[in-house]
């Protein structure tokens, strides 16, 4: 039985449960990789810990201050099929940037089934907009906000880039964003639904439908670069090069760029690597240079 543009709920989880596919133990690996990272780099920095942007038990985030008081900052948002993950994983993409002068936070939000998928955007928009305002005791120029999410983040920072800030606050503009920086992105969660990811968010169709980035219209023309890995499945390469062809416009620029030889969580490392193409792309989105 056909579930979604012909592939049985079979091939959807193949194409859709990485973590299956690249084997538990081997993922298990990789995450204690990279919160050993993190840890380290925090020790190492001045981070701010736990920031609360909100008044929720998740509502929190960890701040990376570059030294560059009108330098540019960039948000994270983390992956985990939006019902796993924590920041604390994640503090490792902050080194490369802050070398570069870019300052980073790195974002928590809540998880489902404790919330359904419909209010996980607005915690990152509340995120946002404490961010953008709060920027002279953080210490970056509030017209150099960008935005970054990898997976599930990928899903969120494109709904952040179809909302109308001004309708959210009447205080912001609606080129908050000044580019986004969007890997492996989920844009359509229909495919989802069919399976055994589902078990968090427990979507039905409409509400997957809903709740798609692929059909809510852009609100700016910020330019996206849109990553995904040379070694990841059809479906993310799929997602990625819909979501950037329907969205191009002559005014909008939408990069697809793959990261060669990786898969959907190696890509990361490649982009926490100073000396790496997939870096150098990231950081010339941001400063221009």
């Amino acid at each position: 039985m056909s579930h979604y543009k012909g592939m049985n709920a079979s091939t959807l989880e193949a194409e859709y449960n990485l973590t299956k596919r690249r084997g538990a133990d081997s993922f298990a690996k990789v995450a204690e990789g990279w919160s050993q990272r993190s840890e380290a780099y925090r020790k190492t920095t001045n981070a701010q810990v736990d920031i609360a942007y909100g008044d929720g038990a998740r509502d929190k985030l960890d701040y990376f201050y570059s030294g560059n008081p009108n330098g540019p900052l960039i948000m994270y948002i983390h992956g985990g099929y939006w019902q796993r993950g924590d920041k604390s994983m994640y503090s490792f993409i902050a080194e490369p940037f802050i070398n570069h002068g870019v300052s980073v936070a790195v974002v928590n939000y809540s998880l489902t089934p404790s919330v359904r998928m419909g209010e996980i955007p607005p915690q990152i928009r509340k995120a946002i907009a404490w961010c953008f305002q709060n920027n002279r005791a953080l210490k970056f120029e509030k017209s150099q906000f960008h935005l970054s999410g990898h997976s599930a983040g990928g899903h969120l920072g494109a709904m952040m880039m179809a909302t109308n800030w001004p309708a959210y606050d009447k205080q912001l503009p609606i080129d908050l964003i000044r580019s986004a920086l969007l890997i492996s992105g989920v844009y359509e969660l229909e495919p989802i639904v069919h399976t055994s990811l589902n078990e968090g968010p427990n979507m039905d169709i409409p509400e997957a439908i809903a709740e798609s980035p692929s059909f809510i219209p852009l609100l700016t023309n910020a330019p996206q670069l849109i990553v995904y890995g040379g070694g990841e499945t059809d479906e993310f390469h799929r997602q990625s090069i819909d979501y950037a062809n329907k969205f191009r416009t002559a005014e909008r620029t939408i990069e697809l760029y793959e990261v060669p030889d990786v898969d959907h969580y190696d890509e990361l490392d490649r982009l926490a690597d100073d000396d790496s193409s997939f870096f150098e792309k990231a950081l010339t989105l941001i400063t221009g240079n």
